[in-house]
């Protein structure tokens, strides 16, 4: 754990321990939130938040840092489901990752062996990456059992056990846990998504396009609006689409620079679509809307953009 000092003076009575995980919090308002949002098991309570851990040797850009950003689920089960649940939560969490865009051929579900387990856990998976440094834990599955809530309970005295009226049984639940690393995880959409290739130029030169083929749901800019030029025509009718698009997704507008280094430029940070404005624009009142990953090009009329996007792209 990291420890630390609160206040001035580091003595034996300022001693702090930064929280090397966020699940703890979870456990501590578990009472509080079957209560009042009234649920029955199988549910689960979800956190994001910063955790901390004193690493040795931190190193791989962000891969292993001492402040890290963490998801955490604990998923609340009936004793006899939790065998049920562990599995459904490792099938989950791979296809999570897949749907995102992260090539199936280079993750894995790994099950720890015995002599791995942590004292609580009756069975931990971890889905790991292919690294350029080779394999890595993305994040792990790990079937708790009922160990916190009891432990919880027993210092606390609180009763953390749950009361079935269906089956006429009172138990603690066990806790299937999903504990992921989101800088981890960011790293490995990043390193799936990057891509160089040759392609020609108009001036039919060979040059390096480099492209980030993020999932348009990963992408942080989904649409930028490019006018062929600075010309005082086109400017204010690109305007007019951006403020169009704006209320519906993140938008770059890029004015400077050739059309050709502007679409470079939103294909290395992954933008999925570009909406040309052009001088047939001013005439017939449409637009050329550029793909990222084929650079296919598609001539929509402005009324219609919105649509063609929605059509597309996440809201």
């Amino acid at each position: 754990m990291f420890k630390t000092f609160v206040g001035p003076v580091e003595d034996a009575a300022s001693i702090a321990y930064l929280r090397p995980e966020t699940a703890q919090g979870i456990f501590v308002n578990y009472a509080n939130v079957q209560t009042t949002m009234r649920r029955k098991p199988p549910f689960g309570i979800a956190q994001v938040g910063k955790s901390f851990r004193n690493e040795i040797t931190p190193g791989n850009f962000v891969y292993r840092t001492r402040e890290f950003e963490q998801m955490e689920m604990e998923f609340f089960v009936p004793p006899e489901d939790g065998e049920k649940w562990f599995k459904y939560w490792c099938d989950e969490r791979m296809s999570w990752y897949t749907d995102l865009g992260i090539a199936p051929d280079t993750l894995r579900l790994r099950q720890h062996e015995t002599s791995e387990l942590s004292h609580y856990s009756s069975g931990t998976a971890d889905v790991e990456f292919m690294y350029p440094w080779g394999w890595g834990e993305l994040e792990g599955v790990a079937n708790r059992g009922d160990y916190d809530l009891r432990k919880h309970a027993e210092f606390s005295g609180q009763d953390l056990s749950y009361f079935d009226q269906e089956k006429d049984l009172r138990y603690v639940p066990h806790v299937i846990e999903p504990a992921a690393g989101a800088d981890r995880a960011t790293l490995a959409f990043l390193l799936s998504a990057y891509s160089e290739e040759e392609v020609e130029t108009a001036a039919g030169k060979t040059e390096t396009r480099t492209v980030l083929r993020l999932d348009p749901r990963l992408a942080p800019i989904k649409v930028a609006v490019l006018p062929l030029s600075k010309n005082e025509q086109l400017v204010p009718v690109s305007a007019e689409i951006a403020s169009a698009l704006r209320p519906h997704w993140m938008i770059d507008v890029d004015v400077s620079g050739s059309i050709g280094r502007r679409y470079r430029r939103q294909d290395e940070v992954g933008t999925p679509l570009c909406v040309t404005v052009d001088f047939e624009t001013l005439e017939d009142r449409c637009v050329t809307i550029r793909e990222r990953d084929s650079m296919a090009q598609e001539r929509v009329a402005i009324a219609d953009l919105v649509a063609w996007l929605r059509d597309r792209l996440p809201l």
